[in-house]
């Protein structure tokens, strides 16, 4: 099964720096949000925490390459997709496209975090796999 979900965003004046280019954290707001409205379609992120007894699905890495300057007026699409699963961890990979420029590469590693021992810590990710390989929430 795939994981993927795609999102569009309309570049403005108001993403971009004094250059008249997007502020690069703007790319890692609209990674993340893409990620949030993919758990959306299973009622949201945290109603998918609440069925997996966790206290997030939170970062522990993220990167971004730069390819071509977004600009006000530009469509943006965002294509994630979860590519690895690991014990503990899932890694997604964001594409960033105007048209069919490619205009960033991005990749995050998540966990699904969870209290033990008094401690938040890195849970199994089995069940998140699980939960994600059901059908949507209509």
């Amino acid at each position: 099964m795939r994981f993927t979900h795609e999102h569009h965003h309309h570049v403005v004046f108001g993403d971009c720096d004094p250059a008249g280019i997007v502020y690069y954290p703007n790319i890692y707001r609209w990674m993340d949000g893409t990620f949030q409205r993919f758990l959306q379609t299973y009622g949201g992120h945290t109603a998918v925490c609440a069925h997996l007894g966790a206290k997030g699905l939170g970062l522990m890495e993220t990167q971004a390459k730069y390819r071509r300057p977004l600009r006000d007026g530009d469509l943006l699409t965002i294509r994630m997709e979860i590519t690895d699963w690991a014990a503990k961890s899932y890694r997604l990979s964001h594409l960033g496209y105007v048209g069919e420029d490619l205009a960033f590469e991005g990749t995050e590693v998540r966990a699904l975090f969870e209290m033990r021992d008094g401690r938040m810590r890195a849970g199994e990710v089995a069940r998140l796999k699980s939960l994600l390989e059901s059908p949507p929430t209509p």
